[in-house]
């Protein structure tokens, strides 16, 4: 993807499920009445809370800063250090905080919640916020496993609230140019798709990236689930129906002199893979493959897919379609397209929940995309325990 991080475009296009629904950024605030949940009507300003004040909740703080419609009221997190760094930031001031999100949902009145907090929470605080007759939205990957997201789904349904997932790169402006190129039908049938997400030297030195019980594993459900998730959703969400897997443990568990930009990480805690590879056969017959790793020994970093269809390709990388056209084999590159840059991602990602509550309009990304996610890396998670026999999902 092009990294540029010095402009913040003022023009950011998003596109829902049916790919063409345009938004301006920024776009001023207009208050509804209307109901989009089916339940009460929907408030003119939403009243939001985040649980989990750790580092992903800056994007979501820096993003809400530019969406009038939302008011931040309350944050929660049990280290009241986070908590202090959470009342300094823009529009957070005069927000309540909680050092138990069930006080924070007895007490406050919310429309939404955004939970940000270690994977292993995920399920329990989306459900109880869910009863709580607020909608949400859980950053990736959803849960732990399909079965938390299966309970996540039903409890939704059950309030009749909106649940989300927090996937923001399907929102950049390369994923959607191939999703587009794909519904037209210039890819054809999608063959095969060849997800990276490799770090040279990048384990995480802070948070529990690096326990399994708190998080699930590592760099698969971690960062692979980013490119997972944006390529499926390139590729048309086909459904998921077996997978093969190997994981490897080599760097990570012991201590290390080499000089990084992470240096110092907890090796005495660390239970999760440093490098996971695996393939996922879909319905339709297509095929994904699966490369990502904290500490690869490679060149360099690489976040990319690849899509080879019938008829044409993509790549993330380049941003380029790779047609037969006249007669010609030709590489179409786009000429325009908006500037990737944080927040503006999470921008989208809050946009597009929020105009579904408020509007009516529909998610990009519903627990449904969430737990069909969750079942590809529980796949090649089931698969390597197995040494590399493949699983039925």
């Amino acid at each position: 993807m092009r990294n540029e991080t010095s402009v913040v475009p003022q023009v950011f296009f998003l596109y829902g499920i049916n790919m063409s629904y345009p938004v301006l950024r920024p776009r001023p605030f207009a208050p509804t009445d209307g109901n989009a949940s089916g339940a009460t009507p929907t408030p003119k300003r939403l009243r939001w809370a985040i649980v989990g004040t750790g580092n992903i909740s800056a994007s979501h703080i820096r993003a809400i800063e530019q969406m009038p419609e939302i008011e931040i009221v309350a944050g929660c997190d049990i280290k009241p250090e986070r908590l202090m760094w959470f009342r300094q930031q823009p529009g957070c001031q005069n927000a309540a905080i909680y050092g138990d999100y069930r006080e924070m949902l007895r007490k406050e009145k919310l429309d939404a919640v955004a939970v940000c907090t270690p994977n292993d929470s995920h399920a329990k605080i989306t459900i109880d916020a869910l009863k709580a007759g607020c909608h949400v939205i859980v950053e990736k990957p959803m849960a732990m496993n399909p079965a938390e997201c299966e309970k996540m789904i039903d409890a939704a349904k059950t309030a009749k609230r909106l649940l989300a997932v927090g996937f923001q790169i399907r929102y950049t402006p390369a994923v959607q140019m191939c999703a587009r190129a794909q519904k037209q039908g210039l890819l054809g049938d999608i063959l095969f798709a060849k997800v990276h997400a490799l770090r040279r030297r990048g384990i995480p030195n802070w948070g529990v990236f690096g326990q399994k019980e708190l998080q699930g594993g590592g760099p698969m459900i971690d960062i692979g689930v980013h490119w997972i998730e944006s390529a499926h959703f390139a590729m048309g969400e086909p459904k998921p129906v077996a997978a093969t897997g190997r994981i490897w443990t080599y760097l990570g568990d012991k201590p290390s002199q080499v000089v990084s930009k992470w240096p110092n990480w907890d090796y005495k805690t660390y239970t999760v893979e440093d490098l996971a590879v695996g393939q996922v056969r879909f319905d339709n017959g297509a095929v994904m493959q699966i490369e990502s790793s904290f500490c690869a020994h490679i060149e360099k970093d690489r976040m990319a897919w690849e899509l080879l269809g019938t008829k044409g390709g993509f790549s993330t990388d380049s941003e380029t379609l790779y047609l037969d056209q006249a007669g010609t084999m030709l590489n179409a590159h786009a000429a325009f397209l908006p500037g990737h840059a944080s927040p503006v991602d999470f921008i989208a990602k809050l946009r597009n929940f929020t105009d579904a509550i408020r509007l009516g309009t529909p998610l990009c990304a519903p627990g449904e995309e969430g737990l069909a996610v969750q079942k590809i890396i529980d796949g090649i998670y089931r698969s390597a325990a197995l040494g590399g026999k493949e699983v039925q999902i």
